[in-house]
């Protein structure tokens, strides 16, 4: 398997997720602007979405999509933690904050990374998103992982906007700046920060 990524991007997690499950694979990283991989390929022509990340199969297939991406990863790992089986209402929770993180908190950063939206706009969004934050933090409780004792996919999807959170001088408050740093403290999470350059940063 190939990942397709772009540093700190929301590829993040899915890379996670692979470094979590064990499973081997190859990166590849994208210019997002200019469209095109670090081998000089027309990024396009693999994902038409444009966007990362992308995993390609080793059949050629690509999967475009975050959240599907590390269901299929987990289920790839089914020794790992990363997702209950399917079927179970274990695996209908973890699509539930799979959902909630990618509508509610990953689209809600986009204005913060354009630089066309003023910061009349961005206060409205930065209120939204605190809104949201807090609800993360009273549904986390005292739980060390977002579905329990174990790590999931939607935690390395979670602590990858969390990242953004914080570069953007969010105040997360001291429940999600325990839960960002335990998952900070992962070993397959800072391998993964490591390979695309940001463990300094993390």
């Amino acid at each position: 398997m190939k990942l397709y990524y772009a540093p700190g991007a929301c590829s993040l997690s899915p890379h996670i997720a692979l470094r979590e499950a064990g499973l081997p694979f190859t990166m590849e990283k994208v210019d997002l602007r200019a469209k095109t991989t670090e081998s000089g390929a027309d990024y396009k022509a693999i994902n038409p979405r444009g966007y990362v990340p992308a995993l390609q199969l080793d059949d050629g297939r690509v999967v475009a999509e975050g959240p599907v991406i590390v269901q299929m990863i987990a289920d790839l790992a089914p020794g790992s933690t990363l997702a209950p089986a399917l079927g179970t209402p274990e695996r209908y929770q973890l699509m539930d904050w799979l959902a909630f993180i990618a509508t509610e908190l990953h689209k809600g950063f986009s204005p913060f990374f354009n630089p066309a939206v003023n910061d009349e706009a961005k206060q409205s969004f930065r209120q939204r998103l605190a809104l949201r934050l807090d609800y993360l933090t009273k549904a986390l409780g005292d739980k060390p992982y977002l579905m329990g004792d174990d790590f999931s996919a939607a935690d390395g999807y979670l602590f990858t906007v969390l990242r953004w959170a914080k570069g953007f001088k969010f105040e997360l408050g001291p429940t999600l700046d325990a839960y960002f740093d335990r998952v900070a403290a992962r070993p397959a999470v800072k391998a993964a920060l490591e390979a695309e350059g940001l463990l300094a940063a993390a």
